[in-house]
Protein backbone atom coordinates (compact mmCIF):
# COMPACT_ATOMS: atom_id res chain seq x y z
CA UNK A 1 0.00 0.00 0.00
CA UNK A 2 1.30 3.25 -0.93
CA UNK A 3 1.37 6.58 0.94
CA UNK A 4 -1.54 9.09 0.47
CA UNK A 5 -3.13 12.08 0.85
CA UNK A 6 -6.48 11.83 2.98
CA UNK A 7 -9.18 14.18 4.69
CA UNK A 8 -8.17 13.59 8.76
CA UNK A 9 -9.53 10.72 9.51
CA UNK A 10 -10.03 9.14 13.27
CA UNK A 11 -8.58 5.88 11.88
CA UNK A 12 -5.23 6.60 12.35
CA UNK A 13 -5.24 8.49 15.75
CA UNK A 14 -3.67 5.29 17.21
CA UNK A 15 -0.86 6.13 15.07
CA UNK A 16 -0.81 10.00 15.62
CA UNK A 17 -0.71 9.73 19.07
CA UNK A 18 2.11 7.33 19.57
CA UNK A 19 4.30 9.74 16.83
CA UNK A 20 3.73 12.44 19.13
CA UNK A 21 5.00 10.35 21.61
CA UNK A 22 8.28 9.76 19.78
CA UNK A 23 11.43 11.16 20.41
CA UNK A 24 11.95 14.18 17.62
CA UNK A 25 8.07 15.12 17.60
CA UNK A 26 8.30 18.72 16.64
CA UNK A 27 5.45 19.77 14.72
CA UNK A 28 3.25 22.55 14.84
CA UNK A 29 1.81 23.55 17.89
CA UNK A 30 -1.96 22.84 16.61
CA UNK A 31 -0.77 19.01 16.90
CA UNK A 32 1.10 18.98 20.23
CA UNK A 33 -1.78 17.65 22.21
CA UNK A 34 -3.05 15.22 19.96
CA UNK A 35 -1.57 12.19 22.16
CA UNK A 36 -3.43 13.38 24.99
CA UNK A 37 -6.98 13.48 22.88
CA UNK A 38 -9.04 10.66 24.10
CA UNK A 39 -11.45 9.52 20.81
CA UNK A 40 -13.99 12.47 21.42
CA UNK A 41 -11.63 14.81 21.64
CA UNK A 42 -9.78 13.41 18.94
CA UNK A 43 -13.41 13.93 16.80
CA UNK A 44 -13.43 17.50 17.67
CA UNK A 45 -10.31 18.16 16.59
CA UNK A 46 -10.39 16.60 13.36
CA UNK A 47 -14.46 18.47 13.09
CA UNK A 48 -12.08 21.86 13.47
CA UNK A 49 -9.53 20.80 11.11
CA UNK A 50 -12.04 20.19 8.96
CA UNK A 51 -13.74 23.49 9.53
CA UNK A 52 -10.76 25.41 8.98
CA UNK A 53 -11.57 25.52 4.93
CA UNK A 54 -14.31 27.46 5.21
CA UNK A 55 -14.02 31.17 4.78
CA UNK A 56 -16.24 32.11 7.94
CA UNK A 57 -14.77 29.56 10.50
CA UNK A 58 -13.08 30.88 13.78
CA UNK A 59 -9.80 31.55 13.30
CA UNK A 60 -7.23 33.66 15.19
CA UNK A 61 -6.46 36.88 13.53
CA UNK A 62 -4.16 36.53 10.61
CA UNK A 63 -4.93 33.19 10.14
CA UNK A 64 -6.66 31.98 6.57
CA UNK A 65 -9.19 29.37 5.31
CA UNK A 66 -6.60 25.95 4.80
CA UNK A 67 -7.44 22.86 3.52
CA UNK A 68 -5.37 20.14 6.48
CA UNK A 69 -4.82 16.93 4.54
CA UNK A 70 -2.88 14.02 6.61
CA UNK A 71 -0.11 11.64 4.90
CA UNK A 72 -1.08 8.31 5.80
CA UNK A 73 -0.15 4.05 4.92
CA UNK A 74 -3.21 2.59 5.85
CA UNK A 75 -3.89 3.30 9.43
CA UNK A 76 0.05 4.44 9.96
CA UNK A 77 0.06 8.50 10.43
CA UNK A 78 3.26 10.32 8.65
CA UNK A 79 2.43 13.80 8.30
CA UNK A 80 0.60 16.56 7.35
CA UNK A 81 -0.22 18.86 4.63
CA UNK A 82 -1.69 22.66 4.88
CA UNK A 83 -3.09 24.36 1.77
CA UNK A 84 -3.63 28.16 2.66
CA UNK A 85 -6.41 29.26 0.28
CA UNK A 86 -4.89 32.78 -0.13
CA UNK A 87 -1.83 34.67 1.52
CA UNK A 88 -1.63 37.01 3.51
CA UNK A 89 1.50 39.76 4.06
CA UNK A 90 2.95 37.49 6.60
CA UNK A 91 2.10 34.43 4.63
CA UNK A 92 3.91 35.96 1.60
CA UNK A 93 7.12 36.72 4.05
CA UNK A 94 7.78 33.80 5.62
CA UNK A 95 4.74 30.89 5.51
CA UNK A 96 3.63 30.31 2.07
CA UNK A 97 0.52 28.85 0.43
CA UNK A 98 1.69 25.26 1.38
CA UNK A 99 3.13 23.64 4.63
CA UNK A 100 4.38 20.06 5.24
CA UNK A 101 6.00 18.13 7.70
CA UNK A 102 6.98 14.58 8.00
CA UNK A 103 7.25 12.82 11.33
CA UNK A 104 10.75 12.12 11.98
CA UNK A 105 10.17 7.98 12.68
CA UNK A 106 9.86 8.28 8.61
CA UNK A 107 11.86 11.41 7.63
CA UNK A 108 14.46 10.80 4.56
CA UNK A 109 12.46 8.67 2.61
CA UNK A 110 11.14 10.75 0.01
CA UNK A 111 7.54 11.47 2.02
CA UNK A 112 7.98 15.22 1.78
CA UNK A 113 8.80 15.16 -2.13
CA UNK A 114 5.50 12.94 -2.20
CA UNK A 115 2.80 14.98 0.03
CA UNK A 116 4.01 18.40 -1.84
CA UNK A 117 3.50 16.58 -5.28
CA UNK A 118 -0.15 15.44 -3.86
CA UNK A 119 -0.92 18.79 -2.26
CA UNK A 120 0.07 20.97 -5.76
CA UNK A 121 -3.55 19.79 -7.32
CA UNK A 122 -5.15 20.53 -3.96
CA UNK A 123 -4.02 24.08 -4.58
CA UNK A 124 -4.62 24.00 -8.19
CA UNK A 125 -8.72 23.42 -7.55
CA UNK A 126 -8.26 26.20 -5.22
CA UNK A 127 -7.36 28.74 -8.09
CA UNK A 128 -3.52 28.55 -7.03
CA UNK A 129 -1.46 28.60 -10.05
CA UNK A 130 1.71 28.96 -8.81
CA UNK A 131 2.36 28.26 -4.91
CA UNK A 132 4.41 29.95 -3.06
CA UNK A 133 6.30 27.48 -0.71
CA UNK A 134 9.18 28.22 2.11
CA UNK A 135 12.05 26.37 3.74
CA UNK A 136 14.22 27.02 6.07
CA UNK A 137 17.59 28.00 4.95
CA UNK A 138 19.22 25.14 6.59
CA UNK A 139 16.34 22.63 5.72
CA UNK A 140 17.97 20.49 3.05
CA UNK A 141 15.41 18.19 2.78
CA UNK A 142 12.75 20.57 2.49
CA UNK A 143 14.83 22.94 -0.58
CA UNK A 144 14.96 19.17 -2.29
CA UNK A 145 11.44 18.27 -2.32
CA UNK A 146 9.99 21.97 -3.31
CA UNK A 147 12.72 21.99 -6.16
CA UNK A 148 12.07 18.25 -6.83
CA UNK A 149 8.52 19.16 -7.58
CA UNK A 150 8.94 21.91 -10.00
CA UNK A 151 10.02 24.67 -7.44
CA UNK A 152 11.88 27.92 -8.67
CA UNK A 153 13.90 30.39 -6.20
CA UNK A 154 12.64 33.23 -5.47
CA UNK A 155 14.44 34.85 -2.85
CA UNK A 156 15.82 34.82 0.95
CA UNK A 157 13.99 36.69 3.54
CA UNK A 158 15.34 36.14 6.79
CA UNK A 159 15.96 32.78 7.61
CA UNK A 160 13.13 31.42 4.78
CA UNK A 161 14.03 30.89 1.33
CA UNK A 162 11.14 31.03 -0.99
CA UNK A 163 10.14 29.42 -3.76
CA UNK A 164 7.11 28.93 -6.65
CA UNK A 165 6.01 26.22 -7.38
CA UNK A 166 3.98 25.59 -10.40
CA UNK A 167 0.41 23.91 -9.72
CA UNK A 168 -1.06 22.30 -12.88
Amino acid sequence: MRPELVVPRLSVAASLRAAATAPGWDAHEAYRGAADLDDEGFERWIAALLADTRDGAARPDGFVPSTNLWWVQGREYLGRVQVRHRLTPHLRELGGHIGYWVAPAVRRRGHATAMLAAALPVAQQLGIECALVTCDVDNVGSRRAIERNGGLFADRRGSKLRFWVPTG
